[in-house]
């Protein structure tokens, strides 16, 4: 369901860049935009994991460095059967964390150390498998495609002027709308792809949950987690993230103080309807109608690694990131 309407809002994002570009810029102005657009978010599908780890200043860590963390996340990739990503710790009080990269073989994770103190050793593994299933989905392919559209519909305007409004052979506007409904368009239009692009956001946000869930084979895991990210990123503010509002998606919760209200403009869903969705999972689960999605693979000597639990309750301890 959550792919179905994935592909409806991207149906109705590309319907949006169709009509607007044509009718502001006619089919000039509107491949004109759609190849700019193109061009700059493929610059950014190659770049932008090593752009924003760079812009959070995160070290990565391996089983040395972060021997706990580094093992949670190597067991929940081989239960994903994903090729082990790359991992970060973002030296950041506020407990948050995401994931990026342009595939599954290209791929990092990156928590804070504010969640790694925060968190049982469970809500880690259960917000981990969230990350992962990010990459497995290709969510940032996804958002990539999003952002290219919803940066075309941007750009129509600029191509109306730069073309002088659209004027054929004769010097005449060729825009059926005139001036007054090309502008107006110029302001609805992109209004109207940032709510779509918002809406595939937190689409693909239950979607990671519920993929982290199975991942993981523990649905309560993430839910405590998230409860108490939530909580902790209303008071707790991040300031790399209020700089940069444009990479707020990309985090588990939504890192911008006093904006984590679910509505057309927020990135994230509602916290305690992933919650809701989350029990429920749990308690079908309960009811035997779930098998995780892969077996734990074999595990190394204990003193060599840092398993996730499989059926413990959440405890708080320390963070295990070493």
């Amino acid at each position: 369901m959550n792919y179905f309407k994935t592909a409806v809002l991207l149906g109705v994002l590309t319907a949006v860049f169709v009509g607007a570009g044509y009718l502001i810029g006619g089919a000039t102005g509107m491949l004109a935009a759609f190849c700019l657009a193109l061009a700059m978010n493929l610059f950014a599908y190659w770049n932008a994991d090593k752009m924003v780890l760079s812009m959070y200043n995160a070290r990565e860590v391996d089983r040395r460095s972060a021997p706990e963390f580094y093992g949670i996340v190597e067991e929940l990739a081989q239960r994903a059967r994903l090729p082990m990503p790359r991992v970060y710790v973002i030296d950041e009080p506020q407990p948050n964390a995401f994931a990026t990269g342009r595939d599954p073989n290209h791929a990092a994770v990156a928590a804070t150390t504010g969640m790694l103190d925060m968190c049982s050793r469970e809500e880690i593994a259960g917000v981990m498998a969230h990350e992962l299933a990010h990459v497995k989905n290709r969510d940032i392919l996804i958002m990539t495609i999003t952002a290219v559209i919803a940066g075309a519909i941007g750009m129509l305007g600029t191509i109306w002027f730069l073309f002088g409004g659209s004027r054929n052979s004769e010097g005449n506007n060729s825009n059926p709308l005139g001036a007054i409904g090309a502008i107006v368009l110029m302001i609805v239009a992109p209004l109207v792809a940032m709510i779509v692009q918002m809406a595939i956001s937190r689409t693909r946000e239950y979607a990671a949950d519920r993929a982290g869930a199975e991942i993981c084979g523990q649905p309560l895991w993430l839910a405590s987690a998230l409860g108490k990210l939530h909580n902790a990123a209303q008071q707790i503010p991040n300031e790399q993230a209020e700089a940069r509002p444009a990479t707020a998606h990309l985090f588990i919760v939504n890192p911008l103080s006093g904006r984590g209200f679910d509505n057309f403009f927020s990135t994230h869903p509602n916290v305690e309807n992933r919650m809701a969705a989350l029990e429920e999972m749990a308690a079908g689960m309960g009811r035997g109608g779930y098998a995780p999605a892969a077996a734990p693979a074999p595990r190394p000597p204990r003193s060599s690694r840092a398993s996730v639990p499989s059926s413990a309750p959440p405890r708080r301890r320390g963070g295990p990131w070493g």
